[in-house]
């Protein structure tokens, strides 16, 4: 090897003829070989409580190298996927090449997106609105993922990016590869997506001196030294930690590293209008086979356009939206256009924040009739929260 300039290596091949290497490729190949040995070391290891601690650093390291390699990749640039976010929520349809994901996006919104009987059909993110309830709901038709998407192969992790400002992930399969499910979940997790779970109910707090103290509730079987390590591996010296509630390593890595998305999601399986009564058996299997329930998930047609409204049932229950009807001064109350919050954010408040800035500051307090209503009209604050369908008038100052 001989020293090029700046940046550059120049290594000599047996004939004398020689290739540079940028310092960048070095430090991704150094990156990534110390991965896989990690890797390797922890698929050897047998896991129980005398090697806990020691997996667990493994693994923590093995986030920071991987952290490490994104950005390291990232930092050449690189073309993302830029999707406006608009309507009340919005959906990721998430699947393989040709399963039929532009066909149903078709089918269920105002999109026209370019289709065809060959793979990677899809160029690009193309978004329509599904108008259901009273509601906009944004879905993504994400370009079919390949194999090894979160490792950038098909421009994967720019695809991959769209997912995460999702509400809700849509996995679509086809009724004949139910297996590559598991796969698709492989690619999300990869990309720091976690599905249908919440975040470790974990609290740190950085301090001056006097190392790191540990609070954990009983139902937490990690080992106290286990998790000191697995905070110091991430840089942490001296820190108030407080765990609550069942926790694996890798779900209290994910708490620490702070950048892991957490996503509801529901399963389509498509073209099930080719299959006979016959086949449906092992369609059922091969569900429960990749950790799937039958009854759980949405059988459809894309092409029939059959089975659409059981879909969107799902989807509209999967994002929990609220529909509120707001009685307008003088014009009566609106049922045509709701105003459409979701769980978690139902409050008054959350509802005068979206209504705009000026109510907020003009807010009196608010009348409400319907489910989450003693009784009609009756007065509420701020902290009120809201029920499906029920009826808000807002009192302000004029």
């Amino acid at each position: 090897m001989e020293n090029a300039g700046p940046g550059v290596c120049y290594f000599l091949g047996s004939e004398g003829k020689g290739f540079s290497t940028d310092a960048a490729e070095l430090v991704t190949m150094g990156l990534e070989e110390e991965i896989e040995d990690i890797r390797e070391e922890i698929a050897n290891t047998p896991y129980n409580k005398s090697t806990e601690g020691h997996i667990g650093r493994l693994k923590a390291k093995l986030a920071e190298l991987k952290e490490k390699l994104e950005n390291q990749s990232s930092a050449g640039g690189g073309q993302g996927y830029a999707v406006e976010k608009t309507g009340d929520a919005t959906v990721a349809l998430v699947g393989f090449p040709s399963v039929g994901k532009s066909t149903l996006i078709n089918a269920l919104t105002n999109a026209d997106s370019e289709t065809g009987e060959y793979e990677f059909t899809t160029l690009d993110v193309n978004p329509g609105m599904l108008k259901y309830k009273g509601a906009n709901i944004q879905i993504l038709d994400v370009p079919g993922l390949i194999e090894g998407a979160a490792g950038g192969r098909g421009g994967g992790k720019e695809v991959l990016s769209v997912v995460r400002t999702a509400d809700l992930v849509v996995f679509m399969l086809s009724v004949f590869e139910i297996e590559r499910y598991e796969r698709l979940c492989e690619e999300l997790y990869n990309n720091k997506i976690r599905l249908d779970t919440t975040p470790p109910n974990l609290s740190i707090k950085k301090k001056g001196k006097g190392g790191i103290n540990v609070t954990k509730s009983d139902s937490v079987e990690l080992d106290e030294d286990t998790i000191k390590g697995i905070l110091r591996e991430h840089g942490f010296v001296n820190a108030e930690v407080t765990l609550r509630g069942e926790t694996t390593i890798d779900e209290l890595i994910d708490g620490i590293m702070e950048n892991r998305v957490y996503l509801p999601s529901i399963v389509a399986v498509n073209k099930a209008d080719l299959i006979d009564k016959d086949y449906l058996p092992t369609v059922e299997e091969n569900l429960r086979d990749v950790g799937l329930d039958p009854d759980e998930v949405t059988f459809i047609s894309a092409e029939a356009e059959k089975g659409l409204d059981s879909l969107k049932e799902e989807v509209w229950d999967a994002l929990g939206l609220i529909r509120v009807y707001m009685d307008k001064p003088g014009r009566g109350v609106d049922y045509e256009e709701p105003l459409v919050l979701c769980e978690g954010e139902n409050t008054i408040d959350d509802a005068i924040q979206k209504l705009g800035a000026k109510l907020d500051e003009r807010f009196r307090f608010a009348r409400v009739s319907g489910p989450s209503a003693k009784h009609d009209e009756q007065q509420v604050g701020r902290d009120h929260e809201l029920a499906d369908e029920d009826v808000l008038r807002i009192i302000a100052q004029r």
